[in-house]
């Protein structure tokens, strides 16, 4: 996956904390998150989300003057990250939820707007966590269970991504480590791409050799990423989807520098960017994902997934060897078919899955050097944090999810959708995609066969 933070004009606030404190919350806005009930071992759970600190309005202690506004920090508040840090706090959220970030929660269903005009930005997409308490995140240990849920694409076109995945976070947010103001302000955030445009790393401003981006006017990167093994069991838009698993040879979240983000070669730092996905147009299957009744899961529709990952012994001690889905829409079990890969028959991710694709793209993808799904293991055993976002893509037009990537289609699983490869350019996307919604809801999670409904598979 190819991931993009904060898309939103924030301000920021000054704090008379300790240089040694990282950054805090604000007292303007007290935060209020929206509730998003859940199903844990057929018991309802009253979960709450809160957004990214990213998309929080960043300023001074007391003041409403921005730290950082647009896709810059300001000079005199952030001179160097120890001041900056000790000047500025993320600011709590509570109308702002729906007014400001599009985000909308009711009941079981959680729906995020792309482009929302508030009274004092424009805010696009957003990236959510799922909590069990307002302060700290929902830990999920996958091991042997399935997580289920309910997503409608129906409103996302080419270049857009709504995406339900789990990333190796603190529950906390890394509050007892470094001081701030920990989940409760959806602080903590990495991923396997090691994003380096977190305005706040491991309790600390990444205002050091800030870049504004060239086609962002909202973001730009720092000089530390943060790092750790992420597991996307959802990406998609109405045209194509895949699932994707990305090993971390560091495992837990980890602040990285240079080539340790891979901001050079991707492939030279702790993590497998790429990743090991199941993508069916990439393997060859064209009629599986898509718009109409043609497609054997219909993207007008909403669609119910499963995910299971399988032990090779069927207990929760036993070693993850496998992650598979199977969705339902309208009465029907869908699978995916046995796809023809390396001369051998696959339908699901597995190591040895993995090994075959990359023989077969030879894209760089190192999955299995990074630790395979042994790290993926490793990841749901210490616990994973449920992220539920909404994203266009200014590095590569979302063209790697739904058109042909490389474009010159020269590479073996290069095509990956009927979008053509002039599609997905943000400045267009933002224009006439600004209604785009996309909503996950019933999610469950339990023992495999547990949480989905027994129907005809097809």
């Amino acid at each position: 996956m190819l991931f993009r933070s904060a898309a939103m004009k924030s301000t920021a606030l000054a704090s008379s904390i300790a240089i040694a404190a990282g950054q805090q919350a604000g007292t303007f806005q007290a935060e209020n998150h929206p509730g998003l009930s859940f199903t844990d071992h057929g018991q309802t759970v009253a979960g709450k989300v809160t957004i990214d600190a990213n998309w929080r309005w960043t300023h001074k202690t007391g003041e409403t003057t921005n730290c950082y506004d647009g896709n810059e920090w300001d000079a005199q508040l952030c001179p160097d990250k120890d001041t900056c840090t000790q000047n500025c706090v993320v600011e709590g959220a509570d109308a702002e939820y729906t007014e400001t970030y599009g985000v909308t929660a009711e009941g079981n269903k959680l729906t995020l707007g792309f482009v929302t005009e508030g009274e004092y930005s424009v805010n696009i997409g957003s990236r959510t966590f799922l909590m069990a308490d307002d302060y700290a995140y929902k830990l999920f240990q996958l091991k042997n269970k399935e997580f289920t849920y309910t997503v409608d694409d129906s409103n996302l076109d080419c270049g857009l991504n709504g995406a339900l995945y789990f990333v190796q976070m603190d529950a906390d947010g890394g509050k007892e480590k470094y001081g701030h103001a920990g989940a409760q302000m959806g602080l903590g955030y990495c991923d396997a791409q090691c994003p380096r445009d977190l305005k706040f790393i491991n309790g600390e401003a990444n205002v050091e050799g800030w870049i504004p981006s060239d086609t962002d006017v909202n973001a730009g990167t720092g000089k530390y990423g943060s790092c750790c093994t992420e597991i996307d069991i959802w990406e998609a838009n109405k045209m194509s989807m895949a699932y994707t698993m990305h090993s971390c040879s560091t495992g837990e979240q980890q602040r990285c520098e240079g080539v340790d983000c891979g901001t050079e070669d991707r492939f030279s730092g702790g993590c497998d960017k790429n990743g090991c996905d199941i993508q069916p147009h990439r393997l060859g299957t064209h009629n599986f994902f898509g718009p109409g009744s043609n497609y054997q899961i219909d993207s007008t529709k909403p669609v119910t997934v499963t995910t299971q990952f399988i032990t090779n012994d069927g207990t929760d001690h036993g070693k993850l060897v496998e992650v598979k889905q199977l969705y339902s829409q309208e009465g029907r079990t869908i699978e995916h078919p046995s796809y023809t890969v390396n001369g051998k028959q696959h339908n699901s991710i597995t190591d040895d899955f993995c090994a075959d694709w990359v023989a077969i793209t030879k894209d760089g993808t190192n999955f299995l050097e990074k630790g395979g799904l042994d790290a993926v293991e490793k990841a749901i055993d210490a616990g994973v944090v449920l992220v539920m976002s909404l994203w266009d893509d200014h590095a590569t037009n979302m063209l790697w999810l739904d058109s042909t990537y490389p474009t010159d289609g020269s590479q073996p699983g290069s095509y990956r959708g009927d979008c053509s490869i002039d599609s997905g350019k943000p400045e267009d996307v933002e224009k006439d995609q600004a209604s785009a919604t996309v909503s996950f809801s019933d999610i469950k999670f339990g023992p495999i066969g547990s949480t989905t409904s027994s129907a005809a598979v097809v």
